[in-house]
């Protein structure tokens, strides 16, 4: 019905205003297909991407982590001060397919994808001249491709939905993603012809994207060639705001006292967790901790240890320059360059860049150049550890120094006894499966394998 005819029907049977009616909601937080068949439409379906993008890394809030935040459960990153069992499992290394807080994690980070490839078909159709917005869509569509490739097991399908008909492929392996991911940002790549500041931007977060893809492929030269020029300052933030979402980070650890910061030592009975860096009694500028006080988690048993690198309204790095360097660092390590490599660490170090509201004081230089590669890995990943806290590189480091560096999983992953409190030893998983939900695709049926 008209708004005019129906503003006169109500006007006869006398129950309220043609103000009142007019003023009146019609169909509140419902979009129709029609309301964004316009370049205004375009637009708000590419903000909403973004605002997805941001919900599937590290934006969850109601106390819902998202993707970073349950690599860090599963690395050194983070200890478990929750009673949940879904994040006790991750911390403990035992997922399994039908955890719900993992599967959860799983669908945003799929869904993101589908929301930006939204975005792209109307800026083509009704902003074609957007280009670089358009570009960023298959920018944050390959990053996001990439952290699934880095996180889940091989077997991971990257299917869409087209007018509201799913079509599903087959799985990939995590060998098959990161060459997908390169797709994406040579798509990318190709539509960032202008040289103004955002285009700028965009192309740099693309190119370091493709770069960490390159990396998981043991393309080291390559991914170094890739980021050459991209300056040290440069930064690609994810902004949070009361108004839409908090930094999770500051939700998990700040506002529930869910997370503690992990470290080697339990702070329980003081006994060593087995390969963890010690991110909190390091005393690292890098990552910014609270005092050690008697206080508790949300479990009422795991001492809470606070992570200050950022507030509730902070701005995270999706990517920067600092994440160029160490990808030309490890293609030094690479070429066993040592001096080289060690070289770019301390410029680092001398003079931290920084990025949003996160400021890092200067570390000395570390004097000595590792002699072999495995001590030079060791300095690396260590460095590149506490550089990268929190922004979903952890995860994959570890992996690959399995599959790239030759070294066992006990290794190189937490292992031993488990929380004294909470009992039991950490598992084996180094990744996670691909939950059960992906199973409504007829061409899933599980992970291909379970290797690094």
């Amino acid at each position: 019905m008209p708004i005019g005819a129906m503003a006169a029907a109500l006007l006869v049977g006398g129950a309220c205003t043609v103000q009142d009616s007019l003023l009146e909601q019609q169909q509140p937080q419902i979009i129709r297909p029609e309301d964004v068949t316009s370049a205004t439409g375009a637009l708000a379906l590419y903000n909403g991407a973004l605002g997805r993008f941001r919900t599937a890394l590290n934006g969850g809030d109601n106390n819902q982590e998202t993707i970073w935040n349950f690599e860090g459960l599963m690395t050194d990153e983070v200890q478990s001060a929750d009673s949940f069992l879904q994040r006790n499992d991750a911390d403990q290394r035992v997922t399994q397919t039908n955890d719900a807080v993992m599967a959860a994690t799983y669908d945003r980070a799929q869904q993101s994808r589908g929301f930006a490839r939204d975005a792209i078909k109307a800026l083509r159709q009704f902003a074609p001249t957007e280009t670089t917005k358009i570009a960023e869509m298959y920018m944050e569509i390959g990053f996001m491709e990439l952290t699934l490739g880095q996180a889940f097991c091989n077997g991971i399908p990257l299917g869409e939905t087209i007018d509201g008909v799913p079509q599903y492929t087959i799985p990939l392996t995590n060998s098959e993603v990161f060459q997908t991911v390169i797709a994406r940002e040579d798509s990318a790549l190709a539509l960032l012809t202008g040289t103004d500041a955002t285009s700028i931007a965009v192309k740099n977060a693309a190119l370091i994207t493709k770069a960490r893809a390159q990396v998981n492929l043991g393309q080291h030269a390559a991914a170094a060639t890739t980021v050459a020029g991209i300056p040290s300052a440069y930064t690609y933030l994810i902004t949070y705001s009361l108004t839409t979402q908090s930094n999770e980070w500051w939700q998990m650890f700040v506002s529930s006292k869910r997370f503690s910061v992990g470290d080697s030592i339990d702070p329980t009975n003081k006994q060593r967790i087995l390969n963890a860096i010690p991110f909190y009694s390091a005393g690292d500028p890098r990552v910014k901790v609270g005092p050690r006080t008697t206080t508790v988690g949300l479990d009422t048993k795991t001492p809470f240890t606070d992570m200050q690198n950022w507030g509730r309204e902070d701005p995270v790095s999706l990517v920067n320059g600092l994440d160029a360097r160490l990808i030309e660092a490890e293609a030094q390590l690479q070429a066993a360059n040592y001096g080289g490599m060690m070289g770019t660490l301390n410029a680092l170090r001398t003079a931290p860049p920084k990025y949003g509201n996160l400021t890092i004081a200067a570390l000395p230089a570390i004097a000595t150049v590792p002699a072999t590669k495995d001590a030079a890995a060791d300095l690396f990943f260590r460095e590149k550890a506490f550089w990268q806290y929190g922004r979903g590189e952890r995860f994959s480091d570890l992996r690959r120094l399995t599959r790239q560096y030759g070294r066992g999983a006990e290794t190189v992953w937490p292992t031993g006894a488990f929380q004294p409190l909470k009992g039991g030893n950490f598992g084996t998983n180094t990744q996670f499966p691909v939950p059960d939900s992906e199973r409504a695709n007829p061409n899933f049926s599980g992970c291909i394998d379970r290797n690094s």
